[in-house]
This record gives structure tokens, C-alpha cells and sequence, in this order.
């Protein structure tokens, strides 16, 4: 019986839906039992990532599926040297992080971690202490503009009126127009322009650190900087500096360059800034949608039929055999 090992939870309905496919589950929570499951796994779902290490130890090992969009954190190059097809899943959790950066911004211009502390300490004074602005008619900037870009743009245009500006390298400026969104020539305008900057991109070389401190000094004073996508985007030590300095108004991040934080992290001592822990994505809802996806990845790559969507189609034609 072909085994796919789970490193890290998922929703019920991916183990049933293979366990019914006649394929057997392993839940690897540990890094000891994960190692030693690899050793016979055929498949793989994982949601943290794959490093080249537990990939090379894996010599039965004929799909990885990735439970989501990003695939950063897994050694895709290596699993496809190897034959391995890497599968990823574009919009499984799109909605859920769209409402999740909407509510990031939200939460932030309305100071709520703030004020929700000062009313369990029972502090009423914050009442009249705290700083919260409101964004109806302000500007939103959106860098990418994916599928998650596009959602929250069109919920901040419909529900906020809120003018919305877009700069994506790849993106056709008709399909912004289209989405009610402008178009802007260069990210300095954007973020010259926008009272909240939301980041929409993959993590690659040439969009690591798409604001660093020189980018940071372009935008407002009373801005706000939302990240749901992957904390690389961000030069984090900048990014704390600006905040601590009052050179930015605040922040809502999903996503750090280190994950987990760190408790004593430098961004988690600012009282202007809203924190969550990579849960954009995460509603029950995206849950169990990506949870079903993956699953039927596995069972049609060891059946033999190539998966919905693989980061690299090419490789199913001199993929690893199944055993």
C-alpha cells in the first residue's frame, strides 16, 4: 500500500479522501518520526515546507504537494532533478487571504490590539488616548496583483471607497482597469501615493526585499504596511526602524522573514503593528478546500494521471516510478 506522510496538520478531509483512495497516512508531527517515515513515503503534503536534506532521504518518494500557493520553503530544484513533480494549488485560499489582509489593515488603522488590551485591563482612558484613522476614501496601493491582489482590491474599493493602485511587473494594466483598480508605472509612485500598501507577490531573488529602507522612506508618515504573502518581501529591520522612529503609522504581517517569530523579535515589541501567525490563509473554509485538492494531487500522480496544476509540467514526462 503506497504511504503519504503529513508533517504538519491539515484538514480531515485530505487523510479520509486518500485513506479511500486506498492510500495509507502517516501524520509526521516530529522531526524524528518524519525523518524516519520518508524513508518509505510515496507522497508527501506538506504545508511548512521540504528542505533538500529530507528529500534526498526519500528514495520512494513520487509527488510533493504543496498545501497552498508558495513553494519557497521546498526543495523544488532538488525534487526535480530527482523526477519528484512538485504540485501547488493557485487559488485554494485566495479569499481567505484576501479577508485576511483586509482585516489586517483594518485592525491596524483602528488601533484594535491596542485597544482591545486596554480594555481587558480595564484602562478607559484609551478612549481618549488611542490613534485610530479611518480608510473610507483613502488610497490603497496593491503590489501583484494576483488573484489574491485582485480580491482585495475590489473589496476595498466596494466596501471602503477607497482608490486603488496597482504596480505589477507581469500583470496586464486592461485586467486592472478591468477590476476597477489603476495602474501605476513604477512601486515608487504607489507607495508615494497609498495610505496603505498591501504585498502580493512570490518570494524569488528578484523580489526579496521589494520594500527595503529606501522604499520604506517613500511612503507616508501615517501609512500602513500589510504583508500576507511572504515575509521576505519586507526588509524586516528596516521595517521595524521606521515604525519605532514614527516614519510609518503601522503594519499588519501574516508572514516574517524567520518563522516562527521569535518572542523577543524586534517587529513583535511595537505597539503599532498587528501581528498573526502565517494564518491568512487558514479560514475552515480554504482549510478543507486545500486539504481536498492536495489529496486528489496524490491520488492522481500515484495513479499514473498528472495532477491539476504542477510547478513544472515537464517533469511528469520523466518522473520518478512509483514503487
Amino acid at each position: 500500500m503506497a504511504l503519504c506522510v503529513i508533517p504538519q496538520p491539515i484538514h480531515p478531509v485530505g487523510p479520509e479522501l486518500l485513506r479511500a483512495a486506498g492510500i495509507d497516512v502517516c501524520m509526521a508531527p516530529d522531526a524524528a518520526l518524519l525523518a524516519a517515515e520518508l524513508q518509505r513515503a510515496d507522497a508527501a503534503i506538506v504545508r511548512d515546507g521540504l528542505s533538500e536534506q529530507e528529500v534526498d532521504s526519500a528514495p520512494r518518494l513520487a509527488v510533493i504537494a504543496n498545501h497552498g500557493t508558495g513553494t519557497d520553503k521546498i526543495a523544488v530544484e532538488r525534487a526535480h532533478a530527482l523526477g519528484i513533480p512538485v504540485t501547488y494549488l493557485p487559488d485554494a485560499n485566495v479569499l481567505a487571504v484576501a479577508e485576511h489582509a483586509f482585516t489586517l489593515m483594518l485592525a491596524a488603522a483602528h488601533n484594535v490590539v491596542a485597544a482591545d488590551a486596554a480594555t481587558r485591563r480595564g484602562n478607559w482612558r484609551f478612549k481618549y488616548e488611542g490613534r485610530m484613522v479611518s480608510l473610507y476614501g483613502k488610497t490603497l496601493g496593491i503590489v501583484g496583483y494576483g488573484r489574491t491582489g485582485r480580491l482585495l482590491g475590489e473589496m476595498a474599493a466596494r466596501g471602503l471607497g477607497m482608490r486603488v493602485l496597482v504596480w505589477s511587473p507581469s500583470a496586464d494594466p486592461a485586467a486592472i482597469a478591468q477590476g476597477g483598480a489603476r495602474a501605476v508605472p513604477t512601486l515608487a509612485q504607489l507607495l508615494a501615493e497609498a495610505d496603505v500598501v498591501s504585498l502580493h507577490r512570490p518570494l524569488r531573488a528578484d523580489t526579496r526585499h521589494t520594500l527595503d529602507a529606501a522604499h520604506l522612506a517613500l511612503m507616508k508618515p501615517s501609512a500602513i504596511v500589510v504583508n500576507t504573502s511572504r515575509g521576505g518581501l519586507i526588509d524586516e529591520a528596516a521595517l521595524v526602524e521606521a515604525l519605532a522612529a514614527g516614519r510609518l503609522a503601522g503594519a499588519g504581517l501574516d508572514v516574517f522573514e524567520r518563522e516562527p517569530l521569535a518572542p523577543d523579535a524586534a517587529i513583535a515589541a511595537l505597539p503599532n503593528v498587528v501581528l498573526t501567525p502565517h494564518v491568512a490563509g487558514s479560514s475552515q473554509e480554504a482549510l478543507e478546500a486545500t486539504a481536498r485538492r492536495c489529496a486528489q494531487q496524490v491520488i492522481d500522480a500515484l495513479a499514473g494521471r498528472m495532477p491539476e496544476h504542477m510547478l513544472r509540467p515537464e517533469v511528469w514526462t520523466r518522473r520518478r516510478a512509483v514503487a
